[in-house]
């Protein structure tokens, strides 16, 4: 049997690819294409909760699938949204429940919400309203005329500078959030789009006046890319968490460790705080192993764990590529010295051993040595 870094480096070297093998197999495909072709039919809670196979992959697609069976308590979720802070998905200590209700927002989003697009359907309603506030009837011939040129249009928009050299769409798209595109700044609006809405220093969350925030966000391409036009949280994106899942889950049924690994991989880029890693077991568990801790530290005050663990690392390491690669090779060689994938290899014979390919290579020792945070 392959050790825990050999197996997780051949995984991780190349995860599209990785992901695609997921992707063939027969069971993941069969699902995969129904998920697909009916999910956008749904257009209620209980529409959607009572197609148990739609129900069983979006939650399997959050890490949700052990709570699969609880109706009844997703529902609750599912109505009472996002929007306020002390919804019941709020207040649950597992995001994971608010980025689903977040991605099925049935409760903002009504029945369009496996189809919803903020640049659709957002703009769209922002447009007709912002209209009316001008004087003109929403139902008017000018007003569907432009929306429906719009609706027509806007996705093949790839980029900022597809949307700001069609003056008609780009002019539809300021005006959806109050702006008037013949008076607005097209470097000021370039570098809004550009900067988006996730850092809180950037240009659009810095501007006094809100709309170009509801700008940023609705046409987020700095965070989506070329998929920000068409891109429903409840189709494609679900279906590829989907098969996230599967991968790690798949990888786990011979190494929990390579699923640990892959898990924290995929987590690292929004980890703001040690505060969330302790928040989630896997997390931790990983930070633990990776500096050959105990298990029972998990059960030491919580402050004193963030202060250990900001002392040894930095967690600015883990938006970082090659760091957070070096960071897992750490953790995987630990993983692999106190649960060998060989029994004939042990954590002492192995300095003492010729380079092998099962179990710890000699070679893995000394770089794992070589190693420092």
């Amino acid at each position: 049997m392959l050790s825990t870094y050999t197996s997780y480096q051949l995984i991780a070297k190349d995860i599209n690819k990785s992901i695609v093998q997921v992707e063939k197999q027969p069971t993941v495909d069969r699902d995969t294409q129904y998920y697909l072709a009916n999910i956008g039919k749904v257009t209620s809670i209980d529409d959607f909760v009572n197609n148990d196979r739609l129900f069983k992959y979006a939650m399997k697609a959050y890490g949700l699938e052990d709570m699969d069976y609880a109706k009844a308590f997703m529902v609750k979720a599912l109505k009472e949204g996002i929007s306020d802070a002390d919804s019941f998905a709020n207040k649950l200590t597992d995001k994971r429940y608010a980025q689903f209700v977040a991605a099925f927002n049935f409760a903002a989003d009504g029945t369009s919400a496996t189809i919803y697009n903020p640049t659709q359907q957002q703009v769209t309603a922002n447009y007709a309203t912002q209209a009316e506030i001008a004087g003109l009837d929403p139902d008017s011939d000018y007003v569907k005329g432009e929306t429906t040129y719009y609706l027509a249009n806007i996705t093949k928009v790839k980029s900022i500078d597809d949307l700001m050299s069609n003056d008609r769409l780009y002019t539809y798209a300021l005006a959806a959030f109050g702006l008037d595109s013949a008076t607005e700044d097209k470097d000021l609006i370039k570098s809004v789009l550009q900067g988006g809405v996730k850092d809180p220093d950037s240009v659009a969350n810095q501007q006094t006046n809100k709309a170009y925030a509801g700008l940023a966000a609705a046409f987020n391409f700095a965070q989506y890319g070329d998929t920000t036009t068409t891109r429903v949280a409840a189709q494609q994106p679900t279906v590829d968490m989907y098969l996230r899942q599967t991968l790690e889950e798949n990888a786990g049924q011979t190494n929990e460790g390579v699923r640990l690994a892959l898990y924290f991989q995929r987590k690292a880029p929004d980890i703001t705080s040690w505060y969330d890693v302790l928040a989630d077991t896997a997390l931790a568990s990983v930070v633990r192993a990776a500096l050959g801790l105990p298990d029972s530290f998990a059960t030491a005050d919580i402050d004193k764990q963030a202060q250990l663990f900001e002392q040894k690392l930095d967690i600015s390491d883990f938006t970082d590529p090659e760091k957070l690669s070096k960071f897992l090779t750490r953790f995987t060689s630990m993983y692999e010295i106190n649960h060998p994938t060989s029994t004939a290899v042990t954590s002492v014979s192995v300095l003492f051993a010729q380079p092998t390919s099962v179990g710890i290579s000699t070679d893995l020792m000394m770089a794992m040595q070589q190693l420092k945070f």
